[in-house]
């Protein structure tokens, strides 16, 4: 796979960031050890010797020059031979040596500083002679003693190396750019590598394949891009839901065009047949050229509330009283087949709405309860304002919808499991749940205890709550 921009974007933003965290932590440890060196090369300078051996040389000759005098030590001097680390010194409060040996200033100051710094290590001691004159007694160094350690000299200074040279400096140099370029690499590719998913997956949905989902390829990530993935599969799900609807409303419309359009083709056949039939077959065109109407308008309908059109009036209807007037219109179809409709309406609702909208919303709701209720059974509906809000609610006893579809019933073209004995077109809760929703409110469906389906509209009664298209 090839790698895009966005991967070495990534891996050189990673790789910069690690070079210039190592830079900065290497200098300040590089200051730091700077400090520490100069700190203790004031402390300790490498002009005097160290170490166990002349530390023993120094102290044996203070204590003769504490007890025997100047001449003891005189003598104990001429004695001793020439030390590795330098001839032992012996400075007076003048900064003259015993035996008039030249000796720098600097070698005397470090040589007092050293005194009165404690180091156990520094060959420097301060005594005073028995005629109580002071001396400064050190051992100097050479240019080996200090810095070693070994079986004739002490400790040097501990930033210092022992033993065999080191490796190279540019070893651990290079192993950390290796390290920081792997590092990078992997960090960009776990980083890019769902973007190129997502890439591929909407190529897929551009093509058609709206099935295409990115969440089973990002199993284990839980971050900001595994949301982006959920909310990309579900963008391509309800892309496949509506690419399905349409389809299936295409279908639809042309299995619903092609039955009264047949039947007239049917009546126009008879009567050239058969001029004699021709009072009948008119009136059968006539009621099939009716049919088409009013399917063509119910679509329209839909159409014109999913493109958010604004074509109806607007005027202040009290939806109670409507939703009455409705009820009683509707008692008088139920009681010519056999059934009953009850109402109740509770107090008043006024309202801003499209009148004729939630007017067909109303009865289409209230006559699809008196369709499919039971023979001698009684459809309840009551109406009334409840917690802000206007509710229309609508209980029959027909057989109920299945749990899985009180939301299908509410798409176009819904006939249930006993589609095939009802007429209509199965458009008229669709045109409900469009108005109302356009109105702001919500329509729902749940099955009755013992049979039946209940239908409840809310509409808020807040003067905003028209929707503006």
């Amino acid at each position: 796979m090839r790698l895009g921009r966005l991967f070495w974007k990534f891996f050189f933003a990673f790789w910069l960031a690690l070079l210039l965290a190592g830079a900065g932590v290497g200098a300040a440890m590089w200051l730091h050890h700077q400090g520490e060196i100069e700190r203790l090369r004031l402390e300790r300078d490498p002009a005097l010797a160290g170490g166990p051996r002349a530390a023993t040389l120094v102290s044996a000759a203070a204590a003769v020059l504490s007890h025997g005098g100047v001449q003891s030590l005189r003598g104990l001097l001429a004695d001793l031979p020439q030390e590795r680390g330098g001839p032992l010194l012996v400075i007076d409060t003048e900064g003259r040596d015993l035996l008039g040996r030249p000796v720098a200033p600097e070698t005397v100051l470090a040589a007092r500083a050293g005194a009165d710094s404690g180091d156990p290590w520094q060959s420097v001691r301060r005594v005073t002679s028995p005629d109580g004159v002071s001396y400064l007694l050190f051992l100097p160094a050479s240019g080996e003693s200090p810095r070693r350690f070994g079986a004739r000299g002490g400790p040097g200074l501990p930033f210092e190396r022992r033993g065999p040279p080191g490796p190279d400096p540019l070893v651990p140099v290079v192993i950390g750019l290796i390290a920081s370029i792997v590092f990078s690499l992997l960090l960009a590719w776990h980083l890019s590598k769902p973007i190129r998913h997502l890439r591929w997956a909407l190529g897929a949905v551009a093509s058609g394949k709206l099935e295409t989902r990115v969440r089973p390829l990002m199993a284990g990530r839980r971050d900001e891009i595994s949301d982006l993935g959920q909310d990309f599969d579900r963008m391509a799900q309800h892309l496949q839901s509506l690419i399905g609807a349409q389809r299936r409303l295409l279908h639809d419309v042309s299995h619903e065009l092609r039955s009264p359009l047949a039947r007239l083709q049917a009546a126009i056949g008879l009567v050239r047949q058969d001029p004699a039939r021709l009072e009948a077959s008119l009136d059968r065109i006539e009621r099939e050229a009716v049919r088409l109407d009013e399917l063509v308008g119910q679509l329209l309908t839909i159409a014109r509330l999913d493109a958010g059109v604004r074509d109806a009036r607007e005027e202040c209807i009290d939806l109670v009283d409507l939703a009455a007037a409705i009820a009683d219109d509707a008692r008088f179809e139920a009681q010519a087949q056999g059934r009953e409709l009850s109402f109740e309406g509770v107090g008043d609702a006024a309202l801003v709405v499209r009148g004729e909208l939630i007017q067909r919303a109303f009865e289409n709701v209230i006559r699809n309860g008196v369709k499919y209720t039971g023979e001698g059974s009684t459809v309840e509906a009551w109406a009334g304002a409840e917690a802000g809000r206007f509710v229309l609610r609508v209980a029959d006893r027909g057989p109920g919808v299945p749990e899985a579809d009180l939301e299908a019933i509410f798409e176009p073209f819904y006939r249930g499991l006993n589609g095939q004995a009802t007429s209509g077109f199965g458009l008229g809760l669709a045109i409900a749940k469009r108005a109302v929703v356009a109105h702001g409110g919500h329509i729902l469906a749940a099955n009755r205890v013992g049979g039946g389906l209940v239908v409840e509209i809310r509409l808020p009664l807040a003067a905003d709550s028209l929707r503006k298209g």
